[in-house]
């Protein structure tokens, strides 16, 4: 895979992300209107950096560090990739309407137990995690794999955190598995 071709797959991630948001704003209007309320909104700016950082960090070590591609890593991990979108849509069909990329929840409306949410209670995460490590080593990109996985481990503490603190407050003691 030429770097040009790479910088491509990138550039198509990071449209992905445009479409979450107006995905995500959509979604947050209509849970408005039904009383949603919001949780842990000081941890979102940084979640934006990171992501951003892991996109612009994966160009920028392939190309200044001029990262050789390795077909049997990149094409491994450019597999990953699609896998781990295929999954974050799935979760975002699953929720419908409810899927934000903020941390909301209405109160009332019974817990989502379908689709991913069957087997993990936070099934776009793995995907977040997967896309993570795997992005950066299309390219042999491994310092922007390892700076976002380990920042991103952090993140996640306090993201899943604040989601089961949202969902227990939501949800009655023993509705949630």
């Amino acid at each position: 895979m030429a770097l040009h071709v790479y910088v491509w797959l990138v550039a198509l991630v990071a449209l992905e992300r445009i479409v979450e948001l107006v995905v995500s704003k959509r979604h947050l209007r209509w849970i408005a209107d039904r009383g949603g309320v919001e949780y842990g909104a000081g941890h979102y700016p940084v979640m934006v950096v990171l992501h951003v950082g892991l996109l612009v960090g994966c160009v920028l070590e392939a190309d200044l560090a001029m990262r050789p591609f390795e077909p049997a890593l990149g094409w491994s991990m450019f597999a990953v990739v699609v896998l781990s979108q295929a999954l974050r849509w799935w979760c975002i069909g699953t929720l419908g309407k409810r899927w934000t990329t903020t941390v909301v929840v209405i109160p009332g409306l019974p817990p989502i137990r379908r689709g991913p949410y069957r087997y993990l209670r936070h099934p776009n995460y793995v995907a977040v995690v997967a896309e993570g490590a795997a992005l950066p080593l299309v390219y042999n990109a491994w310092v922007t794999a390892t700076v976002f996985t380990v920042c991103n481990a952090g993140l996640l503490i306090v993201r899943i955190r604040t989601e089961n603190a949202a969902l227990r407050a939501a949800y009655p003691p023993g509705t949630l598995v």
